[in-house]
């Protein structure tokens, strides 16, 4: 029996020793320590074949270690960098970091799309455009994923890249004039794409300002929720303007693609081609919950291996549910979770909004701030929410026009403060 727990399915990581890690594994981790000086440096290994407990002490590498020590690090030489960007061999992309500061992605040109191409090939509801020509909306932060975001200021139709238009030049959607949202709607209409994918807020925002134009877009046959946590109240929103699949595809910029699935019906699964997924049980208390640590797979630019992405899963009947970043999720006094998902459920049926954010501003008091075209019954939110939360909270509602996203451009639902 291997001594560590992965999500991947078993022919992923099928080892014929119980003492040795899969071969898959093995060889994969071996590539990388070729690619990468850093983890020489780190833990250096030698010859002998990997066993569990070699790999279990090979440390996990962090967001913060990857900052500090600079994208630099997994190369031999830094003028290998310039020189690759130099011939357009590599990319680059700068994601959220720490409060460090930014991370910088050095990635091997083609690397994204082949991925996100495996990705597809995962998911049923994706796989027939997987090897074939099709059309394509984004809609997301700026930078979304590596450079081939190009938000630069280009006319329609300058910004379609291989099937794909990008439909916003800057972030933030709730600061878009009417103008841009005039734009947007019509580049949508005229593109007539049969797949749509951007950050939940931003498709929120898209569904109501197609509802306001009278615009229906039947071509879309696939909406893909990715790079930030959707709600339930977000999928609904999109689902009554545009009726069609859902699908939530979860990664980051740096490991690219992990987990696909049909949106909120907890079967998400391991996209094995692109990575091996070791779950790191929690807390003892919380059975099947588990953090994520990433090794990628076929990467030749800044491979992660044992990379702790402070996400945490749950496995269900189905598959997995991605519960969110660890930060995002509050624990009440008696050791018991709060998750986006308790808060869906908790909101009265009656209730719909376009976004909202749930922050906690002090031990027993929350503020829950939401994005509606109309007055709500702020009672009813507020009991619901406050019954969910328990140990005595009270929760204020307050209706907004508007709710600013972080400085990283990300938006959050649960907001718990800070642990010191």
């Amino acid at each position: 029996m291997p001594e560590v727990l992965f999500a991947n399915s078993e022919s992923a990581i099928k080892s014929e020793s119980g003492e040795r890690i899969p071969t898959a594994l093995e060889s994969e981790i071996r590539h990388i320590y070729k690619r990468s000086p850093l983890y020489q440096k780190r833990y250096p290994l030698n010859a002998e074949p990997l066993n569990w407990n070699l790999f279990k002490d090979i440390p996990l590498l962090s967001k913060r270690e990857i900052v500090e020590r600079g994208h630099y690090a997994f190369f031999n030489d830094h003028l290998e960098v310039e020189r690759g960007l130099e011939q357009k061999k590599l990319e680059y992309e700068s994601t959220s970091g720490t409060t460090s500061g930014p991370m910088t992605v050095i990635m091997e040109e083609g690397w994204w799309t082949a991925q996100t191409q495996r990705a597809y090939r995962t998911s049923p509801i994706l796989r027939p455009y997987a090897d074939k020509p099709y059309r394509k909306c984004v809609l997301a932060p700026v930078g979304c994923s590596s450079n081939l975001c190009p938000y630069e200021d280009h006319p329609f139709p300058n910004r379609y890249f291989d099937g794909t238009v990008y439909l916003n030049l800057s972030s933030d959607p709730f600061a878009f004039p009417e103008s841009e949202w005039d734009r947007i709607v019509i580049e949508l209409q005229a593109t007539k794409p049969e797949v749509i994918e951007g950050e939940p807020v931003y498709l929120s925002l898209l569904a109501r300002a197609a509802k306001k134009r009278g615009v229906s877009v039947p071509s879309i046959k696939v909406v893909i929720l990715t790079y930030g946590k959707a709600s339930l109240q977000h999928s609904k929103r999109i689902q009554e303007v545009f009726p069609a699949k859902q699908v939530d595809l979860y990664g980051s910029t740096e490991a690219g693609y992990l987990f696909v699935g049909e949106a909120f019906k907890d079967d998400s699964v391991v996209i094995d081609e692109n990575a091996f997924i070791e779950l790191i049980p929690w807390r003892p208390e919380m059975k099947d919950t588990f953090q994520i640590v990433v090794t990628t797979r076929d990467r030749e630019a800044m491979p992660l291996l044992r990379y702790h992405t402070c996400d945490i899963v749950k496995r269900m009947p189905t598959g997995y549910r991605i519960l969110g970043r660890e930060k995002d999720l509050y624990f009440r006094k008696d050791g018991s979770l709060v998750t986006v998902t308790d808060i869906d459920a908790a909101l009265p049926s009656d209730f719909a909004c376009w976004h909202y954010m749930l922050s906690q501003t002090a031990d027993l008091r929350w503020d829950f701030h939401y994005v509606s075209d109309h007055a709500l019954d702020h009672t009813k939110v507020e009991e619901a929410l406050a019954e969910c939360i328990g140990e005595g909270a009270r929760v204020n509602a307050f209706r907004r026009r508007s709710i600013a996203p972080a400085g990283s451009g990300k938006f959050s639902l649960l907001k718990p403060l800070s642990k010191v």
